[in-house]
């Protein structure tokens, strides 16, 4: 449950920086490159319906740079403990 929780912030960290950027979805998608379809699961925190989202990090990077946003200021502080998985 606590990588659902973290993925939600990182979908809403996502939203954030688009709009203060001004892009659409498809502008970020297409620059990124990768289908609006599958960016905007990223910014829903989800891969599938019920499963979290986990983009790449190749993907967060080419993300980061379309949003002209460091890519910590698009990643959530205080990830899950991931080692009790």
């Amino acid at each position: 449950m606590q990588w659902r929780a973290y993925s939600q912030r990182l979908a809403t960290s996502l939203r954030a920086a688009r709009e203060r950027a001004g892009l659409s979805q498809e502008d970020v998608a297409y620059r990124s490159g990768l289908t609006r379809y599958t960016y905007q699961k990223y910014e829903k925190g989800e891969s599938r319906p019920g499963t979290p989202s986990n983009p790449t990090l190749r993907t967060m990077l080419a993300i980061s740079q379309v949003l002209g946003a460091p890519l910590s200021s698009l990643v959530p502080d205080d990830a899950p403990d991931l080692r009790t998985r």
